[in-house]
């Protein structure tokens, strides 16, 4: 199976990058370059109308949303072990987690960052004070997960969650309280840091390592 990745570097596309690394997939990389205003060519916008990254082509056809595509991936190359199989007693914690991510953390993100581009300025305020409520209170949570012993999230290997968590983790790093600043978070970031799939996505897209 070969996928075309349309990107931009450290942005919601890096969970997607990062699984397909590991993974060890064949993939060709297309940059969309944000400075340049890339994701609004017509051509782009063809693929996804939104205007974002990542977009996945997977047999001809263009798919998005980060959390989807990291779920698909899993699926679709189930070797790999990067989800619970159906079945597993893990499963059901596993897209509850998925989804946590999806509905809760990566739109809080959003608020965060762009609360007074997405909406009116003189309300920014209270939209990123919530924003960081929400973001902040995530992290125990995921703790918790780890709270038996294991390494990742769903075991002691890497998965797709892991992938996505530590993406919105990375963006909390210059908040007032990143997700690093809880030791087991810490400890948890210092492991996917130090995958040899980590190292290459950040090659790749010209990142500095975190934490």
């Amino acid at each position: 199976m070969t996928y075309r990745l349309y990107y931009s570097p450290g942005t919601a596309s890096m969970a997607v990058h990062w699984t397909l690394i590991e993974l060890d997939a064949p993939f060709e990389a297309v940059l969309v370059d944000f400075e340049t205003g890339a994701q609004r060519d017509p051509a782009y916008l063809e693929l996804n109308p939104a205007g974002r990254v990542p977009t996945l082509i997977i047999d001809g056809r263009p798919y998005s949303e980060s959390a989807a595509l990291v779920m698909l991936l899993a699926e679709r190359h189930p070797q790999a072990a990067l989800a619970p199989a159906p079945g597993d007693p893990q499963r059901a914690r596993w897209l509850e987690t998925v989804i946590f991510l999806a509905n809760t953390v990566s739109p809080a993100m959003r608020d965060w960052f762009y609360a007074d581009k997405d909406g009116a300025p003189q309300g920014a305020d209270a939209v990123r004070a919530l924003a960081r409520s929400r973001i902040e209170d995530a992290w125990p949570r995921l703790a918790a997960l780890l709270g038996d012993g294991r390494a990742y999230l769903f075991g002691d290997r890497p998965g797709a969650v892991d992938f996505l968590a530590a993406m919105l983790m990375r963006w909390s790093r210059n908040m007032p309280h990143p997700a690093s600043e809880q030791p087991a978070m810490a400890a948890y970031l210092a492991r996917m840091g130090g995958l040899a799939s980590y190292a290459e996505l950040c090659r790749r897209e010209g990142l500095t390592p975190w934490p």
